[in-house]
């Protein structure tokens, strides 16, 4: 009587364990890879400021893009070295 309550019990157990890493294990990986990817977004957003030129042509620097109009994304960490570009107005 012993031996049939510990199969039960371990086929119980085994049946939990494949349900667990059937179901519950890839929804928090994806769970985890949404967060990951939500994270490296907002990174992005705080590290960035937006280059555009106003109505009367005047330079505007941002936190924020604005709406409607051409911009240009500008990190706010500095590169290493020295970068020359003459695509730039």
């Amino acid at each position: 009587m012993k031996l049939l309550g510990a199969i039960v019990l371990a086929a119980a157990l085994a049946v939990a364990a494949w349900w667990w890493f059937t179901r519950e294990m890839p929804r928090r990986a994806q769970e985890r890879e949404v967060a990951a990817e939500a994270a490296a977004i907002q990174a992005e957003r705080a590290n960035t400021l937006y280059r555009w030129r106003d109505d009367a042509g005047n330079l505007q620097i941002t936190d924020a893009p604005p709406q409607g109009r051409r911009y240009e994304r500008v990190s706010k960490t500095p590169h290493d070295g020295i970068e020359v570009r003459g695509d730039r107005d």
